[in-house]
């Protein structure tokens, strides 16, 4: 709680799990192939690896994302640190559109399948944008979230 008058800024968080008919191995594999991402993906444009480790743990890539709701594209470029002994990967923005973006995927066994645990922070500040604005924008990043958690799902058991 902050006093009267008092500005307490959080930034968004968008978290969620999908459930996935498909061992814990096989999503992992379809979500370590991030080249593959703009073929299965609608809301992603381009992604360009720049660099990737000999073991593949850490990888930099340049993204290229839409926003069809406004006819816009967001660009960023984002470092990745996987954890395969915690079937976990760590991502976050080194420069780009956001004014922050750090997040993970925790990829869990579950019902015989797999539990896709997705945490994503953003900050995405422009000057003069309304309350009103924000929620438009929490709401495209949720649903650009699902969107990619459904592909992975479909792509996993396909």
């Amino acid at each position: 709680m902050t006093p009267c008058g008092g500005n307490l800024h959080l930034m968004p968080v968008v978290e969620m799990d999908k459930q996935i008919g498909a061992p814990v191995e096989r999503v992992m594999e379809v979500a370590r192939d991030l080249e593959a991402y703009p073929t299965f993906m609608p809301d992603v444009k381009s992604i360009q690896v720049n660099s990737r480790e000999q073991d593949g743990d850490l990888v930099i890539s340049e993204w290229v994302g839409r926003i069809p709701q406004f006819g816009l594209t967001v660009k960023w470029k984002q470092e990745d640190r996987w954890n395969r002994e915690l079937r976990r990967v760590d991502f976050r923005q080194t420069e780009g559109d956001y004014d922050k973006m750090v997040g993970y995927w925790e990829f869990r066994e579950k019902d015989g399948g797999t539990e896709l645990h997705s945490y994503l922070e953003y900050e995405y500040d422009v000057p003069l944008l309304g309350a009103l604005l924000k929620k438009v924008v929490l709401h495209i990043v949720t649903q650009n979230v699902s969107g990619m958690l459904d592909a992975i799902k479909r792509r996993s058991e396909s």
